[in-house]
């Protein structure tokens, strides 16, 4: 079903209106300033467009995981970042309670950021009477935040059901679409490519996408569950034992379709990086680790990516963030990177594969800003915040 979106509103009738825009500005600190701002670089255009056609512009979000409210965990922290990436002055709202006089005042194309969300405990209770709080400071309602599109919270359920319209920005159209459209009715041959550590937050998106992909290509620490499950010993590696009979109906469930990997880097610890080598998957040592795919699995599963017309990938090969464990998940990002050019359709699925891809992102098809969201939609879940806007 598609949603309404922004670009259905008359242009006109935007002008000196409060748009009430949910945003997801939970962004990364490190001593007091944003260190990744990838979040709210994609919100900008949203932002851009309303400002340019007169809206006066109320920016939500929530930030961590406060109990209640922490200075550390103010939004207060990121206004200097988010006036750099718009290009203007933001006026910070500390209170919503307070905060509608201060909204009526903003110039037209003004832009007012308040306070995290979830210093209210009605934010994740959804509670309608924090949503109507809320809603007061717009004349109408815009949801961005993709990455929250999977909770139902007042800044983003509660809330759109009370204030109308209600419509995607554009960042949530694109992931919409991407998701959506792209996965839905593929150009084939269609390849997701799945990694990270835990085959258990996987099960359900295996069980999901088998029935529609052509492979199903499997790396990270979720390849050791799989090899337990074939009978293949895998030393110290993270595993999870307690999946192993799952693992194995997937893999009788998916045939030819699920492409496990052909070796692994393995070492004593991570620590112990220097004594790395490569192995068989039947080889793995009882004092070794898995850490990565190997050589021969990178050039497997890059033959497999640059044949392919639409490509998925969620979670990286190996423990990406400590080189040279880090060589099997580049790989990866270089084979989507290639299949771009052959004009495939290529979709990162947010969380740690956004990391991964970091540099990458401009040339390929749609990076998902949401981890968990761009999950529970590719299995089929009603995400609730995208559920309460208005069907086109």
């Amino acid at each position: 079903m598609r949603k309404r979106s922004l670009r259905d509103l008359p242009p006109e009738a935007l002008d000196g209106q409060r748009a009430l825009v949910r945003v997801d500005f939970n962004v990364p600190l490190k001593e007091g300033r944003v260190a990744d701002d990838t979040r709210i670089r994609a919100a900008a255009p949203t932002v851009k467009y309303l400002r340019d056609k007169g809206a006066r512009v109320v920016l939500l979000s929530h930030f961590g995981r406060p109990n209640g409210p922490d200075p550390t965990l103010s939004l207060k922290h990121i206004v200097r970042d988010v006036e750099r990436v718009l290009g203007t002055p933001v006026e910070f709202i500390p209170d919503p309670a307070a905060g509608v006089a201060a909204t009526r005042r903003l110039p037209r194309g003004g832009v007012a950021l308040v306070e995290n969300t979830r210093f209210w405990s009605g934010e994740e209770g959804n509670d309608p009477g924090f949503a109507e709080t809320l809603a007061a400071l717009g004349d109408f309602y815009v949801d961005d935040a993709f990455g929250s599109a999977h909770r139902a919270h007042a800044s983003t359920e509660a809330v759109a059901r009370l204030l109308k319209p209600a419509v995607a920005g554009f960042l949530m159209e694109k992931e919409l679409r991407y998701l959506g459209d792209a996965l839905a009715t593929p150009r084939r041959p269609f390849v997701a490519v799945l990694g990270g550590a835990k085959i258990s937050g996987k099960i359900d998106v295996i069980q999901a996408l088998l029935p529609r992909v052509d492979e199903i290509l499997v790396g990270g620490a979720m390849a050791s569950t799989f090899f337990l499950a074939i009978g293949f010993q895998v030393g110290g590696s993270l595993v999870e034992r307690d999946r192993e009979e799952v693992a194995q109906s997937l893999i009788a469930r998916a045939g030819a379709k699920l492409i496990l990997p052909r070796g692994a880097v393995v070492a004593p610890s991570l620590a112990r990086a220097a004594e790395r080598r490569a192995v068989s998957s039947d080889r793995i040592p009882a004092d070794c680790a898995i850490f990565d795919i190997d050589e021969a699995t990178r050039l497997d599963f890059r033959a497999r990516i640059v044949r392919a017309k639409t490509v998925f990938w969620n979670g990286p090969m190996g423990v990406f963030e400590t080189p040279p464990f880090d060589a099997g998940t580049r790989a990866i990002a270089e084979a989507m990177v290639e299949a771009g050019k052959r004009g495939a359709t290529t979709v990162v699925g947010g969380g740690d594969s956004a990391a991964a891809v970091a540099g990458f992102e401009d040339r390929l098809t749609h990076v998902s800003t949401g981890g968990g969201a761009a999950l529970e939609f590719l299995e089929g879940k009603p995400l609730p915040g995208v559920a309460a806007l208005e069907d086109a």
